[in-house]
């Protein structure tokens, strides 16, 4: 069974595991099924109340571990979280658990975006606000007390699902963007860009927001575009020096109208003036846009061609009269610019300076309007109304003046032509509303002065996926603009400028305490109710100076919180300058433009240093349709309804493993997050189980005491111990480097391969050794106490190195694990295995021929199933040969190395390798993919078809191996075609596939010796089916008893002459005897058409009765008398034979009632036709039967 140095080396150890079986508790029996979700709240508790997180940090902290820096970006709490804070959260919580792991100290502090648009929006809408009038009347004191009073309205919603989806982060040592020492710590930054010179006030048309009565951030405004439907106007422009002739120019805002002050052409395209045959009009445009108004060129006549720039100077009526006083100074005239484009209107721009950031630029740089005219050529409020001056739609708002002024123009001859465009529009992301654009008064941070610093910066930083930073990013960074920071708002950061009336003195204030020392007034806090009245001394003799009334865009708290949070300069100087800039941040790809962009601007500006090091960008999680998700259709899952369903581990795994990981969107499917239970968590699980049965079971039946000691799993003695070894070394350096990297999503394709080779592969060919099924010498115990070591060895190694990524199952493996490690293997707590270090990678660990043999192996052993699946050969009967032909010795050397794991998975006699394929007549075939070919080489498809079919073997081998080959003078890649492998009928009985290009031929034929072995191993497979129906586990010691139905049958052959193969499989006696133990549960089967009834019999272990009982609601009660519950569909169930006391039928109610759950419902009890009595005072006749349980 050993070999000489497998012996010896076996000897060495012998003395060592007698050391080992006294040093540790018993570890617990695991049941056969598990819900995970409440394995995770189980797991939730321990952790709070043994305050694992709290101990890990002060671990860390006392053993001063270098510092790893993580920045969590502020969500508001106004609302609930969703799949996008799930995802981010989850992605930080790994990245950081794991830093942990690797020896650093990881400080996670949660913050709260507590000011701006988020909050006020609610307050607006809660008490009717409209407008700047509203708020003046209830005082901004009530005002911002309302929205203090709702901040933090669903923080504790928040803490729970962060803590639910086993997020690791401070709530208690939190920062609030609220807090005086925080806001103190953003007046400082803004001092800083102050004295830089990086401030100004100025003008500008801004995004603007009517439902807020704001502007927002150029940023701001790509994070909510829809797509709407709008009206499309060509109106016509009547000139002054040639009557009869308009200019006709094209707008998706009619509102804006009203305030048009001149028009715009392009300097060098051709424009012609033209007669409108229909409408008897002469009119202006452009050449290349003439198809914006006419379809066939019979609709009109060119009467004359120029350039754009002729037109320069030439005045027109104005559309209405409200502005018609500025034409004496210069308005009503045509202007050119190159921004003028010929895709789209009539190639003639109306311009309305106070609306458009391009006619602003033009109208000023030729004189239409002055510097101080902004007011007045703007006559619409910040609540999107028109002002008294536009009478005619006086306190319209702007989208509802759109009819109105349309039918204005209509009635007043000035439409040409009205319609509608389908096209993305930016809306407001807080109120939902569309924005306009709109010239305003602000605060602007010179953004464009250090445009180079930004790029530059950016390049220092590490980005996953690298393509958001050099393409999105930077492209962002390249067209940046002047940050307007100031928002006409209430509840925020107030602006700590003080200012003279006439604006020429200004004094900008950096912490409260200056504040103090120039207003001598006494401070606790600086919101604008608290400041707004205070004043300071002019130096100049300009009297008092007055707080400005902007606030700060909450976007300029948020990017500022790398400081801010820490209340530097004013605290935690060298704390903060140390540590920054942050080894790694994370959120959504929306923050491109937001949070990454004001944090990079910001540190910039005030450091000259990027703000991180490392950043992952994720995408946006979608509904299963590919739309946004919508509470309104209620087109997702709830995410606590996921979390109760699947647990967090699994929606953890599914979240990394997607697309939205590298930046890319989420279509988010509950049947995704069912695969990782279903292919990762259970399997995972079931070695685990796997293991716990094993090791009681050493203790049951060898009485050894399992304890695991790392120095044995160097062992050398076995392949598949070495193989599984190197294996999990490999993932250990694969994860470690990919964590390096930031690459989270390409860890869990390789865990779930790891997974599957564990349980498919190392624990499935090591069963019997497992399992102490080799019994017989000393030599073969310790074979089987070292094969338990090394799947626990891995399993443990496996949980620490992803307990990262899955904190729940690791945790509660972990906690059962622990029970049997001697102490000696680790250093320090070891209570949590979040407390343990990340494995290292171990390259002597690491055998890359074993690994190659192995996966040699495999490819065999997975071809030779798939011919056994095309044949309808199943794996219980044995066949003759497999063979493996391939020209590398090397190959079949290292298959015949693993012969016996060959022949014994897949149940074949013998394996052959041979180098000379043509001995076996096989020789490849190949057909066209028609999807493929069928498209690309049309007419010639079936020419290239035949010429395809008559290919030779040799033709086909050199083309697999160059990749493709010239046909019929087409280039067809070999994976352009199916392939297969034939075998020449002379041979016989041989089939053949290729998998990983290694050819496999498996001999089909059997003999009546092949098919009774078959059938004994059916027989097999139906008592362990029958062990599983009844609960029992492995250490569970029963009889097996069979009664064949027809004596003559072949099956009473088989079981006679199999009996001793049979008992061994299945660890029992196997006989045709009556039993005389008690009955545990009995059925009829079938094999190849012959009918038997089986019975298992015998005492059974306890453990496998608190199995069954933790299944039960409220558990089942000490000396019960329902053993089985095996059927919950049709609600059937067995008598035990180990009652406490007589059974009546009263009894049995009582505890199918605690079975089932049917408390307060009648029950009726009925073995086969005869229905149970409450009178029945002795049911002991019905011990081993079937009772039907039926509810009323």
């Amino acid at each position: 069974m050993f070999s000489g140095a497998a012996v010896a080396g076996l000897s060495s150890k012998s003395k060592h595991i007698q050391q080992l079986l006294s040093q540790c508790r018993m570890v617990s029996q695991v049941s056969d099924t598990i819900s995970f979700p409440r394995e995770e709240e189980k797991v939730l508790e321990f952790w709070n109340s043994n305050e694992i997180f709290k101990k890990s940090l002060e671990q860390s902290k006392a053993a001063q571990r270098p510092r790893f820096t993580f920045y969590d970006g502020p969500p508001f709490a106004t609302g609930l979280p969703h799949y996008g804070h799930l995802l981010a959260g989850s992605v930080k919580d790994i990245v950081t658990r794991y830093a942990h792991q690797n020896g650093y100290h990881v400080e996670r502090r949660f913050g709260w975006d507590c000011h701006g648009l988020p909050v006020e929006h609610e307050i607006d809408k809660k008490l009717g606000i409209t407008g700047p009038d509203d708020v003046a009347r209830i005082g901004i004191d009530k005002y911002n007390a309302e929205c203090r009073s709702i901040v933090m309205r669903y923080a504790a919603e928040w803490e729970s699902t962060v803590n639910r989806i086993g997020r690791w982060i401070d709530f208690e040592n939190d920062y609030k963007t609220l807090y005086p020492w925080f806001m103190e710590s953003v007046w400082w930054a803004w001092s800083q860009l102050f004295a830089k010179g990086l401030v100004y006030r100025g003008y500008k048309v801004m995004p603007f927001s009517t439902a807020c009565n704001t502007p927002l951030s150029n940023f701001e405004v790509n994070m909510n575009y829809v797509d709407v439907t709008d009206p499309a106007v060509i109106v016509n422009f009547p000139l002054d020096q040639e009557p009869g002739v308009s200019l006709v120019a094209w707008t998706t805002t009619p509102w804006t109208l009203p305030s048009n002050l001149a028009l715009c052409v392009h300097p060098t395209h051709d424009y012609v003036k033209i007669l409108d045959k229909s409408r008897n009009a002469k009119y202006i445009m452009m050449e290349a846009r003439l198809c914006a108004l006419y379809k066939d060129e019979a609709e009109y006549e060119v009467l004359e061609k120029f350039k754009g720039s002729a037109l320069v100077g030439t005045t027109y009526k104005p559309l209405f009269p409200y502005m018609e006083s500025m034409k004496q100074t210069g308005a009503f005239k045509v202007l050119c610019d190159t921004y003028v484009t010929s895709d789209a209107g009539t190639g003639v721009v109306h311009q309305a300076p106070a609306f458009g950031e391009d006619d602003y630029r033009i109208c000023l740089a030729n004189g239409v309007f002055k510097k101080g005219q902004e007011p007045y050529i703007c006559p619409v409020n910040a609540s999107g109304k028109f002002l008294p001056l536009v009478s005619d739609f006086k306190d319209l708002h702007v989208k509802e003046a759109d009819k109105h002024i349309i039918r204005h123009l209509k009635e007043d001859g000035r439409m040409v032509h009205a319609s509608t465009i389908n096209h993305s529009y930016p809306y407001c992301w807080r109120s939902d509303t569309p924005l306009i654009y709109k010239v305003i008064p602000g605060w602007f941070i010179k953004v464009t002065a250090i445009r180079d610093k930004l790029l530059s910066n950016n390049d220092k930083c590490y980005w996953v996926p690298e393509f958001v930073k050099e393409k999105r990013f930077r492209n962002w960074l390249e067209d940046c603009r002047d940050w307007s920071v100031s928002r006409n708002r209430y509840w925020g950061t107030p602006i700590p400028l003080w200012v003279s009336d006439d604006g020429e003195e200004v004094v900008c204030v950096g912490s409260i305490q200056e504040l103090k020392d120039l207003t001598g007034a006494d401070i606790t806090d600086i919101h604008r109710e608290s400041i707004d009245h205070l004043t300071i001394p002019s130096k100049c003799g300009k009297g008092d100076l007055k707080r400005v009334p902007e606030v700060f865009d909450c976007w300029f708290e948020s990017g500022s919180m790398p400081y801010s949070q820490q209340h530097y300069p004013f605290e935690n100087v060298s704390q903060f300058e140390s540590n920054f800039p942050a080894d790694f941040i994370a959120e959504g790809v929306d923050q491109t433009r937001g949070w990454f962009y004001t944090l990079l601007v910001l540190s910039t500006a005030l450091f000259d240093k990027p703000p991180y090091k490392n950043l992952i960008v994720t995408g946006l999680v979608l509904a299963a349709d590919g739309k946004k998700m919508s509470k309104r259709l209620k087109n997702y899952p709830d995410p606590n309804y996921i979390l109760d369903k699947f647990g967090a581990d699994a929606l953890r795994l599914y979240l990394i493993n997607s697309p939205v990981v590298r930046a890319d969107t989420l279509r988010f499917k509950e049947e995704g997050v069912k695969d990782i239970l279903k292919d990762v968590l259970l399997p995972w699980f079931n070695a685990y189980r796997f293991l716990i049965q094993n090791i009681i079971r050493l203790k049951k039946e060898d009485n050894v005491d399992f304890v695991f000691d790392k120095s044995l799993t160097r062992t050398g003695d076995n392949v598949m111990d070495d193989w599984i070894q190197s294996y999990t070394h490999s993932l250990i350096k694969f994860v470690n480097v990919e964590m390096g990297a930031y690459r989270l999503y390409t860890v869990v394709p390789r865990l779930i391969k790891f997974i599957e080779n564990l349980t498919n592969w190392y624990v499935r060919l090591n069963r019997s050794r497992l399992r102490g099924e080799m019994v017989g010498s000393l030599l073969s115990k310790i074979d089987c106490i070292l094969s338990v070591h090394t799947l626990f060895s891995v399993l443990l190694t496996i949980n620490r190195l992803m307990s990262p990524f899955t904190p729940f199952i690791t945790e509660m493996m972990y906690q059962n694990m622990k029970l049997s490690i001697n102490k000696k293997n680790f250093w320090g707590n070891t209570d949590s295995i979040h407390f343990l270090m990340i494995p290292k990678f171990d390259p002597e660990m690491v055998n890359e021929d074993i690994e190659r043999q192995v996966a040699i192996m495999q490819s065999v052993i997975e071809a030779g199933r798939i011919l056994r699946d095309r044949n309808t050969l199943p794996i219980k009967y044995p066949l003759k040969e497999i063979v493996v032909v391939d020209a590398d010795p090397r190959l079949l050397k290292d298959a015949t190395s693993l012969e016996s794991y060959i022949v014994s998975e897949l149940n074949v006699r013998k394996l052959t390798v041979s180098s000379d394929k043509q001995k076996y007549d096989v020789r490849l075939t190949a057909k066209p993919n028609h999807m493929l070919l069928g498209k690309r080489l049309k007419k010639d498809f079936k020419p290239v078809s035949a010429a395809i079919a008559a290919l030779t073997d040799g033709e086909l081998t050199e083309m697999k191996e160059s990749g493709s080959r010239n046909i019929l003078g087409h280039v067809i890649q070999f994976d352009e075609l199916h392939t297969a492998y034939e075998v020449k009928s002379a041979t016989g009985s041989y089939a053949a596939t290729s998998l990983n290009n290694i050819l496999v031929l498996l001999d089909c034929n059997t003999d009546q010796d092949m098919m009774e072995e078959g059938q004994a191993r059916e027989v097999i497979n139906r008592v362990q089916k029958l062990r599983k129906k009844a609960h029992l586990v492995p250490t569970d010691k029963i009889f097996v008893y069979y009664k064949v139905d027809n004596e003559n049958s072949d099956i009473v052959k088989v079981l006679g002459k199999y009996k001793s193969f049979i008992e061994t499989a299945i660890k029992s006696d196997f006989a045709d005897t009556q039993p005389t133990s008690d009955v545990i549960i009995t059925e009829k089967v079938e094999v190849k058409g012959c009918k038997f009834t089986l019975t298992l019999c015998g005492k059974v272990n306890s453990a496998a009765s608190c199995l069954v009982a933790q299944q039960w609601p409220g558990g089942r009660p000490e000396g019960g008398y329902l053993f089985v519950k095996y059927n919950d569909i049709t609600r059937e169930v067995m008598v035990s034979p180990h009652a406490a006391a007589p059974l009546t039928t009263e009894i049995l109610e009582s505890e199918v009632k605690a079975m089932f759950g049917l408390f307060g419902q009648h029950v009726s009890l009925q073995n086969g036709d005869n229905v149970l009595r409450t009178s029945d005072k002795d049911l002991s006749a019905l011990v081993g039967k079937t009772i039907t349980v039926t509810a009323q």
